[in-house]
């Protein structure tokens, strides 16, 4: 699904801290399953089988993260997926089968479903967006607006969704916003002193009004966000444009004007709210 090797190498780096904090947030301290004090109630190195059941519909995401909670926890659990990030699943599907301690499993139970649900959550909402785009030309994207913490894990949701990502940090392209303008002297000086800067990145303005984006354009800038602009904004945007820079859309995008939204020839549509109003899918797990 996703072919960035650089991004797939800090995925898997990213999954590693991210779940070795949820765990140490769970336990309390330094990955000691003793701390759990109640599975320490139960018999040591009694293996089980427990399943994991879906209470929603939606599509699947977080299965590398589960994984790793387990992998963690206790190197010889053994994981069986009947289906793959990106999936689309039933209610009462089942989704996987966890071999094992019982005491292992159950530590690592809810810190585990945590990932799952939080991250299917975002890939199904992702997916009711993007098929409402489905018979237009312009792509989805996300934003920065993520929990602090799982930038990448919701970035990946938002990839399984079937959208794009947008920046992923303040280190991989250039978007100057309007506090940047207000502190300087133009939109062209902030634009020229970028080229000479970064020559090799994307340079992004986001524009409050039809003047700025006037004054974008005239410093040749690759990508140009148009914030808030009204509907009948947009498609005069996409005129002036005349598709010398990308543009983008932001804000106030809902599912009821999404479509017309991307009916102006806009080429990008960017949706905070992919990453930032999270609905988690329900998830349950049974152990035999």
């Amino acid at each position: 699904m996703i072919k960035n090797k650089s991004f797939i190498k800090k995925i898997k780096k990213n999954i590693f801290l991210s779940v070795k904090n949820a765990l140490i947030e769970d336990l309390g301290k330094e990955l000691d399953v003793n701390s759990d004090i109640t599975s320490s109630l139960l018999m040591h190195n009694h293996n089980t089988v427990a399943n994991v059941f879906t209470q929603d519909e939606g599509v699947l995401c977080g299965t590398k993260w589960f994984e790793e909670v387990f992998q963690q926890i206790e190197k010889n659990i053994k994981i069986h997926w009947y289906v793959s990030d990106g999936d689309k699943i039933k209610k009462n599907q089942l989704i996987c089968n966890i071999h094992g301690p019982a005491q292992t499993i159950l530590i690592g139970e809810r810190v585990a479903l945590n990932f799952l649900q939080t991250l299917s959550g975002v890939s199904t909402k992702v997916k009711s967006y993007v098929k409402l785009l489905e018979k237009t030309n312009v792509k989805l994207r996300d934003t920065r607006k993520t929990v602090p913490g799982l930038r990448y894990a919701l970035k990946y949701a938002v990839l399984c969704g079937g959208a794009c990502n947008h920046r992923m940090g303040l280190f991989d392209s250039i978007l100057i916003k309007d506090n940047h303008i207000k502190y300087s002297r133009s939109i062209k000086d902030l634009v020229n002193t970028a080229k000479l800067n970064f020559p090799h990145l994307p340079i992004e303005v986001e524009v409050e009004n039809l003047e700025e984006l006037q004054e974008a354009l005239d410093a040749k800038t690759d990508i140009i966000m148009l914030d808030n602009f009204s509907y009948q904004n947009i498609k005069k945007a996409v005129k002036i444009n005349r598709n010398k820079a990308i543009l983008e859309a932001s804000g106030n995008i809902t599912k009821q004007n999404l479509v017309q939204i991307a009916s102006t020839g806009i080429d990008y549509i960017a949706v905070g709210k992919l990453t930032k109003n999270i609905k988690s899918l329900d998830f349950t797990m049974h152990l035999d």
